[in-house]
């Protein structure tokens, strides 16, 4: 029973940081003045999986390499999506 416990915490925490991701994600996105669509485009994603990564409701796993793209295209160090705002 409490390994059950234990994963339910860990899916909890997981989900705050893919929040927390997709929040800098949107952060850096709009001081670069770029639409979700330019993204999308820049980074062979598309607008929707962009538009979910960014929504705090709903968290939504990208690849590493996606990561690294979009850094790119933002002109950040991908370390820089990760160095969450409380």
């Amino acid at each position: 029973m409490q390994g059950g416990i234990h994963m339910d915490k860990m899916n909890k925490k997981r989900q705050s940081q893919y929040k927390q991701l997709g929040l800098t994600v949107a952060y850096y996105r709009k001081m670069r003045g770029l639409t979700q669509l330019q993204l999308a485009e820049h980074t062979n994603l598309s607008r929707t999986h962009i538009s979910n990564l960014e929504a705090p409701n709903m968290p939504t796993s990208i690849s590493l390499d996606k990561l690294f793209d979009i850094s790119d295209v933002l002109g950040i160090p991908v370390k820089a999506l990760f160095e969450f705002r409380e």
